[in-house]
């Protein structure tokens, strides 16, 4: 009886590591790793290659589960109302969606009357799923007519070296916060060129926070005598510390009169 329950035991154990590989296996590419590059058809082009298209810039690239699907509706009109925002952000935006030319002019043109802005950007075809399945964004718990699991909607925001620097998965019936994505894209470009993370609702101009590998005395080198300020913390009272983990500084983007 004991041999039986242990034997069991083990094969359930072995089923459910299984099932933990087949989730892991199935979960697509992730932050720092480098986006794939997306050949093929667009409402535009039959001959479209991702990184051309992004060259030396940054880029956005959102997931639609399907053409003429509402909430999704909303969100190509707002990205594409967004146009000059993302181009002073040197910025790409490249829908993709799993249906082919035909049907996304079509919700092109629904989308234009629906918001009052063009769609320019290219809206990627995918009828077949399998660039969804490479990058392991299809929801088996979430159909079409026909029966073929439908993508999650998914935002990349991807480096000029095409390396995944942020990604968010939204459930369909929540449509995705473009402010969000305009200040992630801020908050990205400035900490990779700066020593500094941001804060919590941080916007451009507010303090930022020097980073947590600089000790007091690079902090210094880097910012100045009096270039940033550290936070009093009860853990940290009444130590001789060669670092203090909350540190605040200027936005190292304005000028220096605007410096607070």
């Amino acid at each position: 009886f004991f041999s039986t329950r242990r034997l069991l035991s083990k094969r359930l154990t072995i089923h459910k590591r299984k099932e933990e590989r087949d989730i892991v296996d199935m979960g697509g590419p992730t932050i720092n790793d480098a986006f794939p590059n997306l050949q093929g058809e667009t409402q535009i082009s039959t001959g479209f290659d991702l990184y051309e298209y992004l060259g030396d810039s940054w880029g956005i690239i959102f997931m639609h589960p399907g053409d003429f699907t509402p909430v999704c509706t909303t969100e190509l009109g707002a990205a594409a109302s967004l146009e000059p925002e993302f181009d002073k952000r040197n910025v790409k935006v490249c829908g993709f969606s799993c249906n082919d030319s035909s049907s996304h002019l079509e919700w092109i043109n629904d989308i234009k009357v629906a918001t009052g802005f063009q769609v320019n950007f290219p809206l990627f075809c995918d009828p077949d799923r399998t660039h969804a399945m490479n990058l392991g964004i299809l929801d088996e718990t979430n159909k079409d007519a026909k029966g073929l699991p439908m993508t999650v909607r998914s935002v990349y925001v991807v480096k000029p070296n095409k390396q995944i620097a942020l990604m968010m998965t939204y459930p369909a019936s929540s449509g995705r916060n473009f402010d969000e994505i305009l200040r992630a894209v801020d908050t990205l470009q400035l900490t990779q060129d700066h020593s500094v993370a941001t804060p919590a609702n941080w916007k451009p101009g507010e303090k930022v926070i020097v980073n947590f590998s600089l000790s007091d005395a690079a902090a210094t080198e880097k910012f100045g005598e009096d270039g940033y300020e550290v936070c009093k913390l009860p853990s940290e009272e009444g130590k001789d510390l060669a670092k203090h983990y909350l540190r605040f500084t200027a936005d190292p983007t304005l000028p220096n009169s605007d410096k607070k």
